[in-house]
Order: structure tokens, then sequence, then C-alpha cells
């Protein structure tokens, strides 16, 4: 963690942020490191999770008495039940916003096969086919319209009551789905299980922890295998599946002689229409007329990473960085959908030229300029949202420009479908690589940054860690421009390697740390890895994988881990979340999940030591497996 905030050293390991903070503070603009000084110290009761306020009889504070027994709240909920209900209601936030950017491209295929919206169609028919197909779906002899129509209303199911279980339960090992259905948590519908959650916590039910963090399991699982996953497999439907390409990451790709557009969220439905409207010739003359050289398109966070893996655009930064890319001077906007987006960034804004545009009706910031988006008008909406930005541009003050580095190549776009292109169409050489140890282990690290540590240290120092031990490492969210950064992300970044990941790399020209898309991709994780215990006829958790996020804020990185730990896969963290007020959920979160889902949760804050642990599990995993070192 950092020690002293008031070193920039310490506040990131980058050059261009280190010289952008250095910059902010003589524009006084304040940023986030600024804020996180002013927090610190946050309030302990919060920080164990031992604050309740789910009804008006408080709020409580539970702390332990002199005689060592806890107390209770007013309504004689323990320390116990107190800290399990807002662990639940934490999933619940962060499965429903995963969980609602997948609603949302439901709502796109739809309008694409009622005629509504015509700048989107269906990119990938082979995908659609095949998903229809898998979730029960005819297609012989079908139009796609046909097919599509079907599928969206299937896929709309999955979000309500009545089903037994979720469409893609297909994809779950057997193995896996029994030990769900011996603990009842195979998910049933991704509304139900948010509003069940909100029901427990409810004052005057579930009042037993362990009761209430199994449900927290059950509403995970229901946006990893559900709302994710529709997520993921529709913007592959509508927009392309994700193949290899050759990009660019860091502040460079900021480009002065150019109206510079970023594009910052999650979901591709609206920064796809930019795009398309920034690559429009008459907008490219218009750019021009204004004295630009042409129109840059830069990503930040998951809707970065969405452009990124599909379209080759250039990342900018992760979440830590978006405040410092206004800094630079040389953005004339940047266009939000939701999630991830720093409310600062309307002030950091406006201490320059830049317009801060929202689209998403969910996510409105006061300050800012709001674009309703509108599928039915998607692309007259991104014309006119690129003009605001060519406009912009006229504002634009040179002097107060700084542009701190040249950007870096990286290698981005893989998806299980690109994988499998790659391996031949087959998953057999990858299980050969695992058994023979070229590649001792995989291990998927999803983005955040957190400023409670150096910015991009821990991200950084795991991944190297990792593939020097010869372990695959596939990269999801913010993750992915510190590892691009980092060199990781180029097939010559396998000279960091072992000798059994370098061969891999260098068989297949690929980086040791694979770009797996946004955050809400980890679906295709938990996917590949159900396909290789089905290959292998074992359970996830047989596997020698796991899941980290050693610098994560999020509740949708809780959500994550919980789905990873609930479908066999252990997930490294580098602080736990707000659980340990109580020693009977913390021991559970830590090790009794063992015993439940096969996997639990490593909190370690230095990736050295995490490594370390996670290989001596890839290790054991190895020889239950039978294979070699």
């Amino acid at each position: 963690m950092a020690k002293d905030s008031g070193d920039v050293k310490n506040k990131s390991i980058w050059e261009d942020a280190t010289k952008m903070i250095e910059k902010a503070a003589r524009d006084g603009v304040e940023t986030v490191w600024d804020r996180f000084e002013q927090q610190t110290p946050g309030c302990k009761f919060c920080e164990l999770g031992l604050t309740c306020k789910n009804c008006n009889m408080g709020p409580c504070r539970i702390s332990l008495k002199e005689n060592g027994k806890m107390q209770r709240g007013v309504c004689g909920a323990d320390g116990n039940v107190i800290v399990a209900r807002n662990f639940g209601r934490f999933v619940a936030g962060g499965s429903a916003g995963h969980s609602d950017h997948g609603r949302d491209l439901i709502e796109v295929l739809e309008a694409i096969v009622e005629g509504k919206a015509s700048a989107y169609t269906i990119t990938n028919e082979e995908k659609l086919y095949r998903v229809a197909q898998e979730v029960g779906v005819a297609t012989d002899g079908r139009t796609k319209q046909d097919v599509a129509r079907e599928l969206v209303d299937v896929l709309f199911a999955d979000f309500g009551s009545r089903k037994k279980e979720l469409a893609f339960m297909g994809r779950v090992p057997e193995k896996r789905k029994e030990i769900w259905r011996q603990l009842n948590v195979i998910p049933r519908g991704v509304d139900r299980e948010i509003a069940e959650m909100m029901h427990r916590t409810h004052m005057g039910c579930d009042n037993d922890a362990i009761s209430t963090m199994l449900h927290s399991a059950r509403t995970a699982l229901a946006d990893g295998w559900g709302g994710s996953m529709i997520g993921t497999e529709l913007s592959d439907i509508i927009f392309g599946v994700p193949t290899p390409a050759a990009s660019k990451v860091n502040l460079g790709v900021i480009r002065k002689e150019q109206v510079n557009i970023l594009v910052h969220g999650h979901n591709p439905v609206v920064s796809e229409m930019v795009l398309a409207a920034a690559r429009d010739p008459e907008m490219i003359a218009k750019a021009k007329a204004a004295g630009a050289e042409g129109i840059n398109i830069g990503g930040l966070c998951c809707t970065g990473n969405e452009l990124l893996g599909r379209q080759g655009i250039p990342m900018a930064g992760n979440h830590l960085m978006t405040e410092l890319a206004i800094v630079t001077g040389a953005v004339e906007a940047v266009v939000v959908d939701y999630q991830c987006i720093m409310p600062s960034l309307v002030q950091a804004a406006a201490c320059y030229h830049t317009r801060f545009i929202t689209t998403s009706d969910k996510a409105r910031f006061t300050g800012a300029t709001h674009v309703s988006f509108d599928t039915s008008r998607a692309a007259e909406q991104a014309r006119q949202i690129v003009e605001m930005s060519i406009e912009a541009y006229g504002s634009r003050d040179n002097s107060r420009v700084e542009i701190p580095v040249e950007p870096v190549d990286i290698v981005s776009g893989f998806s299980n479908e690109a994988l499998l292109d790659m391996l031949g169409g087959s998953l057999e050489p990858l299980l050969e690589a695992i058994k023979d140890g070229s590649i001792r282990g995989v291990v998927a690290i999803v983005g955040c940054n957190n400023p409670k540590f150096t910015h991009d240290s821990q991200n950084v120092g795991l991944a190297k860690e990792l593939i020097k031990r010869d372990i695959l490492v596939l990269a999801t969210g913010c993750i992915t421009t510190a590892a691009g950064k980092a060199g990781l992300m180029v097939p010559a970044g396998a000279e960091m390697a072992g000798p059994g990941l370098q061969k891999i790399c260098g068989a297949l020209d690929i980086p040791p740390v694979l770009h797996f898309g946004s955050c809400v991709d980890n679906s295709r994780v938990i996917q590949l890895c159900g396909s290789i215990a089905d290959a292998l006829g074992v359970d996830i958790s047989d596997l020698p994988v796991w899941g980290a996020s050693p610098e994560w804020y999020s509740e949708k990185a809780v959500a994550i881990g919980v789905y990873c730990v609930a479908s066999g896969i252990p997930v490294q963290i580098g602080t736990p979340p707000q659980i340990t007020g109580s020693k009977l959920v913390t021991d559970l979160a830590t090790g009794g999940l063992e015993d439940v889902f096969g996997a639990s949760f490593l909190v370690e804050a230095d990736y050295r030591i995490a490594a370390e642990k996670m290989d001596e599990r890839i290790k054991a995993k190895r020889k239950a497996l039978g294979l070699g070192e």
C-alpha cells in the first residue's frame, strides 16, 4: 500500500500518471488521491462491516462489550448477521450492475429484430445460431431475425422468476451443478435472486449468517452464468467476436493535433456508434475545417476494453487514470455510459475545455451535458456528440496541453473463439501444454484500481510473478492497461516468462498475458474453465486455476469473486471486503468455503506472497490430477 501519499511516486508506478498528478496540482485540479487523503482514516465500524442502517431503529454499530460478548443491534441482530447482511447487499449491488448491462444488450437485439435500431445489426450470424441452439432455440430453416426474436424471449426469461435454472446452465459441468443442487444455490433468475437478497436482508428475515452467505453465492452465480454471460454473448453477436489485433496504450494515445474523444464506462452500445460517427468522412472534414488533423477515439476502463477487443481502438488509461487523461488538456470530450465513472470528472473537465457527456438515463451527473441515448436515433445522436467535440476543439488552450509519454504497443482481442481458432479448433493443444507443464496453470486477473495501493503495483507485480512460474495470465478490465504498459501484452513480453510459457508463446506468437475483454467478460473465463473441466472429466475445482483482483474496489469485483469461488475457482484479493468484524463470516470466506464449493478467498496484500501461495495450490492441483511439474 502507498505509505506516503504526499510522494507522487507512491501514488503510481507509471510515468504518464505521475507527470499528470504533478500537472493536476499545478492546474489546481483535485484528484482521487487528494480525496483519499481527506477520507483517511476511515470509520473502523464501517471497515469491519459492523454498522447497520437497514431500518429506522438504528443506525447501529456493533462492538465487543467489556465482558468479551458481542453487542447486538436494536433489533437483536449480532455482528455475524449484520456483516453477512451487508455483504449480501454488496454482492447484490455488483450483480445488478453487470446483469443490467446484459439486459441492455437484450433490448438492443430486440430493437434490431423489430426494425427499430437501424444503426445496429447482427454482425456475427454464426454465433447467433450457435448460442440459440445451445439454449434450445430451433434454427433449421429459420431466418436470423426469427432466431434472434426467440433468443430474446429466452434470455429475457432469465431475468424473471418462473424458471428453475438459467439458460446457460448447460455450460456448467455436471459435477459442479450437483454441488449447487445439494446446496440449493442453482440460480433461477437474475432479478429473482437480487430481489430475494434484498428481502432476506430486511429486518426480521434471514438472521442466519451462513444462510445469507449461501444466497450471496446464488445471487452472484445468477450474474456470472446469467446476466454477465448474456452481456458478453450478445455483444459478440451484435458487434463481433474479439480477435487478436495490434493496438496501443497509455496517455500517449491522446494526439495533440487531433480532436480527442475518450469513451468511458462499460457498455459498447454507445461507444460503437461514436466510433462509427468519428470515422464518417463528413465528420472528419468538419474536424479538419476546425483546424485539427482528424478525430481520435481512445478508451478508458471497460468501454475502452470493449472497443479495444473488437475494433483495436487504443486505451488511454484505467480507473485511476480517468481524471489524469483530462489533465493532459488535449481531450475535447469524455463520453460515458455507466459504472466506474467518478463524479469528479465533471469538475476536472470544467477546469479545461473538455465536454463531459453522459448518455445513460441510469447514470446522470450533475453538471454534465446529457444526451439521452436512444437506439432508434443512435447514428444521429452519435454524430451530435462528435460535432460537440469538434466544437470544443476550437476552445482548446494549447499552452495547457501536456502529453507525457509516447504510446506503447499491445496485442488485444482474445476470446474463447479466438483461442480455439489459434489452437486449430480444439482445446487439446492447450490441455497438452497444461499436462506437460509448459503451462502449469492459468490465472485470470480482474481489473480495478484502488488508491489504497500504489496504482497498478499489485496488478503488474502479480502478473510478472505468475508468468515467471509458467502460469498463463488472462486479463480483464482495468489490468489490461497496466499489463499493456508493462510490456506483458506483446509476444516479446514472453521474455519475462518461464521457459515453458516462453515456448508456448513463441509457438503461437502470443503474449504471456492475454487480453480477455472487459470485466463483464469474466463470463468467458468461467465458461473456459467449465469446458476444460468437461474435457478432462473433472470438476472446475480440480483445475490448476485461480482468479485474482489485487486492487479491487467495486461491488462488481466482489460479485465476480463470489461467482468464481462458487464455481470452484479460488480468488486472491489484495484487501478484504467489509467482513472482518465477523470471525464466522471471515473464516467462511477465507477457508470454510473450501468444504462447500472447493474454493475460497485468499486475502493477501503483497503480490509476492500471493503468487507463492497461488503457486502452492497449483502444484497441489496438478499433483492430484497426476500431472508432473
